[in-house]
Order: structure tokens, then C-alpha cells, then sequence
């Protein structure tokens, strides 16, 4: 998952969004009879209507949103609607607040909002003007509703499919005039999604589906602990195994290549490789604990400081002092990551559910040895992500090149990562320890807030490390800590980044995994210290952030905040900004027999802007708290001499369906442009539990995840 807001490079619309990758004429290259008037859309004399989607699906909606938002302004009829991925072309299809083409960072819509209304709407224009021309008739009196365009004087109509070859031949209009929102028809509505019927029937292919005559299949055998590397490797038991063609090193392992998926796992089950372990990471989980907690207690590299922290602490009535503890996370999405590589006489093909095309393609290319526009990429449907399919160096993509490479044949090679590879061998969320210090005076009022963050940066060494790390600060280690809405006189927080040789990555919604649970934790128990009603607190701490405010008073009235609850049940509260969009939550909590908290419902709230589709809003959010759950609940990876313990499901445990909570979703109404959905339901559901939590048994947990709680061998299903 990419951030941040500093990526801005480039919203230039008219050059970057429409014009760039034209032909010399205005228009994109297409069929003669396809109306094609950017790279965007092509409408077919069939009647078909073909959004290029340069956002790649994998379960969040973007497709839909990406469709409704150009069909809105072309107004098309929805039936007519079809959604293709892009190719990889950065110039054209570039995320324009990232500088590269990829999704990430909550950015899909908010990126495209402009853009691809503005290529709805030229469309649009040059079919009128079509219209108009063939009717002789003024383009004023011409109206266009559902795919169909009137001229009512006359009683002339045409669909879109009958104007394309006419509306072909013409240049795109230097400007367009975009909808009144008021005159929305198809934003802010409940559209079916353009993906359902093809994941329902099964038609949907994504790259695990991926076949072509003659491909083979490639597993890796990778080290037991990072950093190692192969010292030698004895194949022989491999090459036995039927249907095994090739056992190849590779640069991350010794790669297996056979006939079938299960050849090749037979195959490498019967690898034999030594390790040079010389320079592997060999600390476990509790060594940086310790480690971290040692730093924490140490003033690190300033990312905030406001006021006089250390005066008004020392001042204070009271003060109050917490440690968070959160482990390393793995992505694990449902589908196992994978791709597809065939390098021909004409250049190179990957298949894969790229996140990040122009890197997938720049790393196909490095290791291959050709230019990257001899690189084709073919990005299919991908099972989830959650940021693990968004490498800064392109690591699915560029085994599966390094192991065709290695092979030397003109066919295709897909590579499977197994769930075991993934969650062994992948990359997490990092380990972060924070400390908290906060004083609160005489009259309750919270006046001074230190919060030191430890833990590994997920930008040094990558692309993205000039945008995102200054002054010796990671944006995505402090982003929700640094930037605390609350209106405390004195604030400071600080970071250390650690150096360790666990790889790490982006995880759905970054920073604000660790951030929002550390910072609205802490401020209950400054609240209960203070003896007042968290609710209270946070409002008045608002009181300049309307928009906070507005969407936490809208979660806690549906919620029912103080209205009586039935026994055994307690509310906890939480609201936290993340990808410029605000969300609010207030969860119910009852007990298990084990001790560990049952979420029995959730109330959540979310401001994000324009909600393109509601129902997608509301799935993102849903999921979103489900996500949470898991690895507040459940989740975490557990190092012991640098090894990985967990394997699969059954030590890396997901929610399962008993544990999901009944969740209702209340959008706030708004007529700005849209902000992120696919991550900012994350952050606030894990404080929320715990904050109900502590109302029902006076607990504070502050290490993650609650599973800890519960003793080893009583923990229920």
C-alpha cells in the first residue's frame, strides 16, 4: 500500500490525465469504427461502453467507482458499462498522486475524480457534436441520457454505438463543462458492482486461474531465516519427481520448475539446499521487544514538538505513562501471490496481479536484460492484497523473470508463492513498541502529550525513501501520531527507526495500524484518570476539527453512547484520520469464557468526501472492520532466533465468521471530492474494543494481539 499526500507530483489534468499518449490528432489509437477519444474510454458501434481501469482490482471496488465516475459525466446507461485494465504506461495511466502507475495508499478515486470526469465529458461533447452535425440541428438543443442522444424538436435519438464511427473522426474539444452534482444520476447511488457476476459464476480469472499450452509451474525454496543466502544444493531427489524439469538457482533461492503445481512442490520437497546463514537475521520476536523498549525510554529524532512537553509534565496533577507493543503482521490475502512470465523472440509477457505496473515492469525488464517498453504487462484480477502485492522492488514479478531467465525457453513459467512461502518468507507489517507519557492538570484538562514510536522503516532503500523520509523521520512510521487532531497545549513525538533484517512492507492502512490504537487508547486512560467520559473528552479535544467532531457525533448517536446497555456489555469509542478520510467507531463488547473480548456490534462513521458508491463505502468499511479485528483479536508473527513460527491459518489466524461483529456503516453527507475507503476503516476498530474492554473489567491491554490474554490452551473457537 503506497502513501502519502507528498507523493504529489502531478495533477496537471489536461496534459497528464487526457491528452498524454494521444495520437498527433487528439485521439487515441483504436479501430476505425471504435470511438476512442482518450485513453480512458472506447465506445464500440455495438454499443459497449470500455473503461480502461488503470487501478487494479482485487476485491475493494475500484473498478465500479472507476467506471461511475466517467459514465456519470458521458452519461451512459449502466447496463453498457465494461471495465478492462490498463496496460503498463506510466505516462498515461500514472496514479497522479503517487508519480507512478499503481494503486495504493487509499488513492484510487481521490487521484481519478477529476480525470476521469473530465474524459467522461469529453466524450460525451464529441458525441453531441456528432450528433449535431449528422442532424444538422444546434449542439443546444441536444440532450443525452442513458446512452442515448435526442434531439427532442425532431424526435431524432442515436445511441452512443451508432455516433462512435462519426464521433470518431472529431477533436476532442479544448474544454469541457463538468455536472452540477446536483444533477448526479449514477454517483452517490447503490450500483451492482461490474465484478459480481464474474466471481459469482466463476468466470473471473485471476492469475492462479492463468493458463497457456506448454506453461510450466515454479516454486522457490527460500531461506529459513532473512538475509541467508544459498551456500550449495543437491537436486537430485528433485529431478526424480515426475513431471520436474528444471532445478535452477535463482537470486532469492533454488528454484523447482515442473509440469504441474504439485510436481513442482514434490520436487522441492525433495530439494536439498545448504544455507550461508553468515549474515542472516538470527534476533526473535523478544529480543526487540527489548530492545525497542530500551529505545523508547530515550529521546529519538523529532516529528512533532509543540509547546513545552516536558514543563507541562512536570507541571501536571497527574501523569500517566504507557508502553504498546505490536507484532509483525502478514498480509496474507486469499489468494497466494503469483505471475506469470514468457520472455519470446518480440519481447517479454507478465501476467499478474500487478499493484504497481510501472515497477513490475521496470524490475521484468532489469532482470531479463530488455527495455521496459519490450516489457507487456497483463494485469489480471488479484484475490486481495492489503499492501503485499505492492513491492517497492517488484519481488513476485521479478522471481518469476529471474526463474524463466534461468530456464532459457520460450515458454511460460508461472510462479506460486504457497500460503507456508508467504507467511514464512513474505514481508509484515513492522514490530513497533511506543511510549506515552501525558499529564493531565487540576481540572482534568489533558496539557502536555510525549509519544515516542520504535520501529523499522518500510521506505529506506526503496523508490519511494526521498518523498517519504525527512529529516530522518518515516512519514508512515509516525503519520496518525504526528498529527493528532486534539487540541493539547504541549505536544511532542519522536521516533527511532531500527535496523533490522526482517523485510518489511506497507500494510493495510500503514501507520495508523499502530498509531490510532496507541494514541486513542492513551487518551481514554488520560480521560478515566481525569474522570470524565472519553466521549466528552475527544469532543472537546475537536473542537477546531469540525469534520472529526461531526463524524464522531454521528457514530456515537446511532451508537446510543450512554443509553443503558444489557449486562455483560460495554461501549468503547475511537476516531482516527487516516488517508485523508475520517472514521469513527464505537464497539460493543461482551466477554468469552476464555476472557478474551466478544465484539458483538459496531457502529461506525466515516466522512470520506463524495461517496461514489455508498455500498462499496459501506463493504470497504465492513471489511475494513474485519480486517482489524483479525489482528487485534488473533494475528500476529512471531519470531524465535529469527525464525518465523507460523505456517498457515491454523498459527495465523484470520476472523472467522463467528467472530464478526453486526456492524452498521453511517456515511457522513458531503459534496467534496472523495478521500480513501480501502484502508481508513482499519485503525479505529481495534481501540474501540479495547477501550470497551477496560469499561467492562477495568483491563488495559498494550500488547497486541488480545489473544495474549487469554491462558495458552483455554483460548475458544
Amino acid at each position: 500500500m503506497l502513501t502519502r499526500r507528498r507523493f504529489v507530483q502531478s495533477t496537471a489534468l489536461a496534459g497528464a490525465a487526457l491528452l498524454v499518449g494521444f495520437r498527433f490528432d487528439g485521439r487515441w489509437a483504436a479501430a476505425d469504427d471504435v470511438f476512442a477519444p482518450n485513453a480512458f474510454v472506447r465506445i464500440a458501434p455495438d454499443n459497449t461502453v470500455t473503461i480502461i481501469g488503470k487501478h487494479i482490482e482485487f476485491g475493494q471496488g475500484s473498478s465500479t467507482g472507476l467506471a461511475a465516475i466517467l459514465a456519470e459525466e458521458l452519461d451512459a446507461d449502466w447496463s453498457q458499462i465494461r471495465v478492462e485494465a490498463a496496460p503498463a504506461s506510466t505516462e498515461r495511466y500514472k496514479n497522479l498522486l503517487l508519480g507512478v502507475q499503481g494503486t495504493g495508499g487509499s488513492t484510487a478515486m481521490a487521484n481519478s475524480w477529476d480525470q476521469l470526469r473530465r474524459a467522461g465529458a469529453t466524450a460525451r461533447a464529441m458525441l453531441v457534436e456528432a450528433a449535431a452535425r449528422e442532424w444538422s440541428v444546434p449542439v443546444s438543443e441536444i440532450t443525452v441520457d442513458r446512452g442515448v442522444v435526442s434531439h427532442a424538436p425532431s424526435g431524432r435519438r442515436a445511441t452512443f454505438g451508432e455516433l462512435a464511427p462519426k464521433a470518431a473522426t472529431l477533436t476532442p474539444p479544448a474544454q469541457v463543462t463538468l455536472k452540477d452534482p446536483k444533477d448526479f444520476k449514477l454517483i452517490g447511488q447503490r450500483l451492482p458492482r461490474l465484478d459480481t457476476t464474474a466471481k459469482t459464476d466463476g468466470s473471473a480469472k485471476f492469475t492462479l486461474d492463468f493458463a497457456e499450452p506448454g506453461m510450466l509451474t515454479a516454486l522457490i525454496a527460500r531461506p529459513p531465516r532473512f538475509g541467508a543466502t544459498v551456500k550449495a544444493f543437491d537436486a537430485i531427489g528433485s529431478r526424480r519427481v515426475k513431471g520436474v524439469t528444471q532445478v535452477v538457482q535463482v537470486p532469492s533461492g533454488v528454484a523447482v520448475v515442473a509440469t504441474s503445481f504439485w510436481a513442482a512442490r514434490k520436487g522441492r520437497e525433495a530439494l536439498r539446499v545448504t544455507w550461508d546463514e553468515s549474515r542472516a537475521e538470527r534476533r526473535g520476536s523478544d529480543d526487540l521487544y527489548a530492545a525497542y523498549r530500551l529505545l523508547a525510554r530515550r529521546p529519538g529524532t523529532p516529528a512533532r514538538h509543540q509547546g513545552d512537553t516536558a514543563g507541562a509534565l512536570r507541571g501536571a496533577a497527574k501523569v500517566l505513562e504507557a508502553v504498546y507493543e505490536f507484532p509483525y503482521l502478514a498480509h496474507a490475502p486469499m489468494e497466494p501471490l503469483d505471475a506469470v512470465v514468457r520472455i519470446g523472440a518480440d519481447g517479454c509477457d507478465l501476467w499478474a496481479g500487478s499493484q504497481i505496473p510501472t515497477i513490475d515492469q521496470q524490475v521484468v525488464a532489469r532482470t531479463v536484460g530488455l527495455p521496459a517498453d519490450k516489457v507487456r504487462v497483463h494485469t489480471m484480477l488479484a484475490g486481495g492484497s492489503f499492501g503485499r502485492r505492492g513491492t517497492p522492488d517488484g519481488d513476485v514479478a521479478g522471481e518469476a523473470a529471474s526463474v524463466a531467465k534461468a530456464i532459457g525457453a520460450d515458454k511460460p513459467v508461472k510462479l506460486v508463492w504457497t500460503r507456508e512461502d508467504d507467511i514464512q518468507g513474505g514481508k509484515y507489517r513492522p514490530l513497533y513498541v511506543h511510549r506515552l507519557r501525558g499529564g493531565v492538570d487540576a481540572q482534568g484538562n489533558i496539557i502536555g502529550w510525549e509519544h515516542r514510536i520504535v520501529g523499522q522503516s518500510i521506505v529506506t532503500g526503496t523508490p519511494f525513501e526521498s518523498a517519504l523520509l525527512k529529516n530522518g523521520v518515516d512519514d508512515t512510521s509516525v503519520e496518525g501520531a504526528r498529527n493528532i487532531p486534539y487540541d493539547i497545549p504541549s505536544i511532542t513525538v519522536e521516533l527511532h527507526t531500527t535496523k533490522v533484517g526482517v523485510p518489511v512492507l506497507s500494510w493495510r492502512s500503514v501507520g495508523s495500524t499502530h498509531t490510532a490504537y496507541s494514541t486513542e487508547t492513551f487518551l481514554d486512560e488520560l480521560a478515566h484518570a481525569a474522570g470524565r467520559d472519553p466521549l466528552e473528552v475527544r469532543r472537546a479535544l475537536l473542537a477546531k476539527h469540525p469534520r472529526h467532531l461531526a463524524t464522531l457525533d454521528l457514530a456515537a448517536a446511532k451508537a446510543g453512547w450512554g443509553e443503558p446497555l444489557p449486562g455483560g456489555r460495554a461501549r468503547g469509542v475511537a476516531v482516527h484520520e487516516s488517508f485523508n478520510s475520517v472514521v469513527a467507531q464505537v464497539a460493543e463488547v461482551s466477554l468469552r469464557p476464555d476472557g478474551l473480548p466478544k465484539v458483538e456490534r459496531v457502529v461506525c462513521a466515516v466522512d470520506c468526501g463524495t461517496a461514489i458508491n455508498p455500498d462499496v463505502v459501506r463493504s470497504q468499511m465492513e471489511g475494513g472492520i474485519g480486517f482489524g479485528l483479525a489482528a487485534a483479536l488473533w494475528s500476529e508473527i512471531t519470531l524465535v532466533h529469527g525464525r518465523v513460527q507460523q505456517r498457515n491459518f491454523d498459527g495465523y489466524r484470520p476472523l472467522r465468521i463467528n467472530d464478526m461483529p453486526a456492524v452498521e456503516v453511517h456515511i457522513v453527507p458531503s459534496g467534496a471530492a472523495p478521500t480513501g475507503v480501502g484502508e481508513p476503516g482499519v485503525p479505529p476498530i481495534a481501540p474501540a474494543v479495547a477501550n470497551a474492554l477496560f469499561q467492562l473489567t477495568g483491563q488495559r491491554v498494550r500488547r497486541l494481539p488480545f489473544a495474549r490474554l487469554a491462558p495458552e490452551g483455554t483460548r475458544t473457537a
